[in-house]
């Protein structure tokens, strides 16, 4: 993509998960932490967020905003989730959900979180046909001293250890993403979702935003 420097965040289609409810058996993969909330891109240039369903979420999270401003200078275009984090640093839908339906913060209000997994562009230059190692030793560079509301999120090759982690954390369950594999819009096989048993089915309320 020319100039992506130039380009809104519309121009951009997020990279979907599949279901799976085992861990893949054969080829390498990085596994992460499924972060429970609302799938946004963030923008710096300008600074803005937008959700998967094209929804314009930058006054509805402006901390958020507020972070990707205090941004090292340059055009960037981040993957991540938007969360509400309890006090032991779990997501929880419900309050993210209740702080959404508001589509702005109000004093007493819970502050939410990005928490950044990939990264599109980085100082104005492409990153989506990069391996995703390239995008992610960028995304670390740009997030090394992270604002506030920002953070990065971590990934492991032990994905056994962390899906262990997950079940007992309650968490939503984890993420593995195939290696060496590039950014492409829609859903892909490269990235896989595997829920914990009892996590939240698909369908149970409504998420949109």
């Amino acid at each position: 993509m020319p100039r992506a420097q130039a380009a809104p965040l519309a121009a951009f289609e997020p990279m979907l998960l599949c279901d799976r409810k085992t861990l893949p058996s054969t080829g390498h993969w990085h596994y992460e932490i499924k972060y429970d909330g609302y799938r946004a891109l963030a923008g710096t240039a300008p600074a803005a967020l937008r959700t998967r369903n094209g929804a314009d979420a930058s006054r509805w999270f402006a901390e958020v905003v507020q972070g990707l401003k205090a941004l090292p200078r340059g055009a960037h275009v981040l993957d991540g989730e938007v969360v509400v984090l309890d006090e032991y640093g779990r997501p929880d839908f419900d309050r993210l959900h209740r702080r959404a339906r508001r589509r702005g913060y109000r004093p007493g209000d819970d502050l939410v979180v990005y928490c950044a997994f990939d990264l599109l562009v980085y100082r104005g230059r492409d990153l989506r046909a990069e391996p995703i190692e390239t995008r992610r030793g960028h995304l670390q560079q740009l997030l090394a001293d992270p604002p506030r509301g920002m953070l990065c999120v971590g990934t492991v090759d032990d994905g056994q250890w962390l899906y262990q982690q997950a079940v007992a954390l309650q968490l939503e369950g984890i993420v593995a993403k195939r290696a060496n594999s590039p950014y492409v819009g829609g859903r892909s096989a490269d990235w896989l979702k595997i829920k914990r048993p009892g996590a939240i089915p698909p369908g149970r309320f409504h998420r949109a935003i």
